[in-house]
């Protein structure tokens, strides 16, 4: 089976670190991902809310480095959590990331169409770091 998603979005929030029991550092954030089609001869436009899970030194790159409104690239797979509240089953699917590549905004702006920010000094990215480190 092949499991993989990369998407662009925008973080609706700052991301969330924590740690689990064992030291890992686990960041959690989501990121608006828009999309524009065509039905008949209407232009539509839909926007998905995704939640990301980032593990290790990465996890810790991301919340120090991203926050709310930057727009990153993120590379992963699917995953769907269970669990139980108030006698209720309940289920979430996020994306694990094996990558998160952080975007200036100008570039952003460019892949999707439209006109960059012409800000000189805008946020410069800090070194890509990658790992496949999961406490699971």
């Amino acid at each position: 089976m092949y499991n993989k998603v990369i998407m662009i979005g925008n973080l609706t929030k700052d991301p969330e670190l924590r740690y689990t029991p064992q030291g890992t550092a686990v960041s959690s954030f989501r990121i608006a991902v828009n999309s524009r089609y065509k039905q008949s001869d209407e232009l539509k436009a839909e926007t998905l809310f995704i939640d990301i899970v980032v593990f290790g030194k990465q996890a810790e790159s991301c919340s120090q480095y991203l926050s709310k409104g930057r727009p990153v690239l993120v590379e992963g797979r699917l995953q769907e959590r269970r669990w139980e509240s108030e006698g209720q089953q309940r289920s979430k699917v996020e994306v694990v990331a094996n990558s998160v590549r952080f975007l200036s905004k100008k570039s952003a702006t460019q892949s999707e169409g439209g006109i960059g920010d012409s800000s000189a000094g805008e946020d410069i990215a800090p070194p890509e770091e990658t790992t496949d480190l999961e406490p699971f």
